[in-house]
């Protein structure tokens, strides 16, 4: 099992749970990929038309999704925690997915939102996290393996399953903090973003001469 509390890190990458106001956020997001990257996300050729109707069937209240945000609340990466309708007690498994911008990439958003789904999975009676992809998506299978998953391949795809630990004290406080200081740094950014706004429409005030 593993112990996803110890690589909880907080000092790089913060991720925030969204809600249904941030759905077009992610559809700008999924939109911005490439076509190889759509394919790699979702599996498959997937058209604008085809993420259009995913992101407005997304269940933000089913399901659980995560995002990292840059300084100007660009969606840099974005994750689905995707919940089954039933599950027994002893098996209850959740599927993951994930993909980040190209502007993100290269620091640990995946890993990051990874991990942040793995721990509210396993806070959330959850015992097996469950991930699906083609093989050829070297960052998934660089994520499974150093989460210590297991991996079957078969005709160019992946599935890899990780058995998650019963919740903590432990486990539960680390998700809170993390969810407690992501929420405060988009409250920042977001501040910041307004303030700068509101100076920018001073500036040819203050400016100017008579």
């Amino acid at each position: 099992m593993l112990e996803i509390t110890k690589s909880l890190n907080l000092r790089h990458v913060l991720v925030r749970e969204l809600h249904a106001g941030h759905r077009e956020k992610i559809r700008l997001h999924l939109l911005a990929l490439s076509d190889e990257d759509r394919t790699l996300r979702f599996g498959m050729h997937t058209s604008d038309e085809i993420i259009s109707k995913y992101v407005a069937g997304i269940d933000f209240v089913g399901d659980s999704i995560f995002g990292v945000f840059d300084s100007e609340l660009n969606l840099l990466g974005y994750a689905h925690l995707a919940y089954p309708p039933q599950c027994s007690a002893k098996n209850c498994t959740a599927e993951f997915g994930v993909s980040v911008s190209k502007e993100g990439r290269g620091k640990g958003i995946g890993s990051a939102l990874f991990k942040r789904a793995a721990i509210h999975a396993r806070n959330t009676n959850i015992q097996v996290l469950y991930v699906h992809y083609l093989s050829r998506n070297k960052v998934m299978m660089h994520i499974a393996k150093k989460a210590g998953m297991d991996i079957e391949f078969s005709y160019g795809e992946a599935d890899a399953y990780l058995k998650l630990a019963p919740a903590t004290s432990t486990s539960l406080v680390a998700e809170a903090v993390q969810a407690q200081v992501a929420d405060i740094d988009y409250a920042v950014k977001r501040n910041w973003r307004q303030s700068k706004s509101v100076l920018l429409n001073l500036l040819p005030f203050a400016t100017s001469t008579k």
